[in-house]
């Protein structure tokens, strides 16, 4: 329970009243953070909810905790809303391996958990919902049809967040290596477009400094 202040004019004068309001769940913060409910959503809000549960850890508020995500899917928005890793502070790493598997660590002991979905479970053959998802990411589904694919969504997005855990993932503790922490570089002035560019990303070209925009690679297949 949370409190809200509502400040209103009366008679010229300014009161401020205080009510009571409901404070948003961890999972309506991630759908309010990722614009919709969806199952993909619902996918990563599980694996983070269960690494953090493991790990004994909370919502990192700097680099405490890091996630390696191998997916861009949709519940990448989750593990940055419950874990607090986020691209912006250097702890979140994206491996662009197009699995279900979420790894997180804590530089609390090192310790760190591979949560592996249970694609077998999570993707199973639904031939109506595929049918209904074809006509409505295709414009072509009636009003019905829209209203049966959100509850059918609905059922499967309860499904995934209330599913046992054994059925849901695999969780397992690996040695990990933690990346070091983020860095802030100086920057140098790109001699072709003039934009700045962090020291690590400029390249040289004719003997300046360029932008990789503006850098020319030279490769000769090997």
């Amino acid at each position: 329970m949370a409190f809200c202040v509502l400040s209103i004019i009366y008679n010229n004068r300014k009161k401020e009243v205080y009510l009571m309001c409901m404070e948003k769940t961890p999972w309506e913060k991630a759908v309010e953070f990722h614009g919709h409910a969806c199952p993909g959503l619902a996918i990563g809000y599980r694996a983070a909810e269960i690494a953090l549960k493991r790990l004994s850890e909370k919502r990192s508020p700097d680099e405490e905790l890091v996630a390696v995500v191998e997916n861009d899917a949709c519940g990448v928005d989750a593990v940055m809303l419950l874990s607090g890793c986020t691209l912006g502070k250097g702890n979140l790493i994206y491996r662009d391996l197009g699995k279900q598997v979420y790894t997180f660590g804590s530089r609390d002991g090192n310790r760190a958990l591979r949560v592996s979905v249970n694609g077998a479970i999570l993707h199973r053959p639904n031939p109506e919902l595929a049918e209904l998802r074809k006509k409505v990411f295709g414009g072509t589904a009636t009003e019905e049809e829209k209203t049966e694919f959100q509850k059918v969504q609905a059922r499967r997005i309860e499904e995934i967040l209330h599913m046992p855990e054994e059925q849901f993932c695999k969780v397992e503790k690996i040695d990990f290596k933690m990346p070091s922490k983020a860095r802030i570089f100086p920057s140098v002035q790109c001699s072709r477009c003039g934009e700045y560019v962090m020291e690590p990303r400029a390249r040289v070209r004719d003997g300046q400094f360029v932008c990789l925009d503006c850098f020319e690679d030279y490769t000769r297949g090997w």
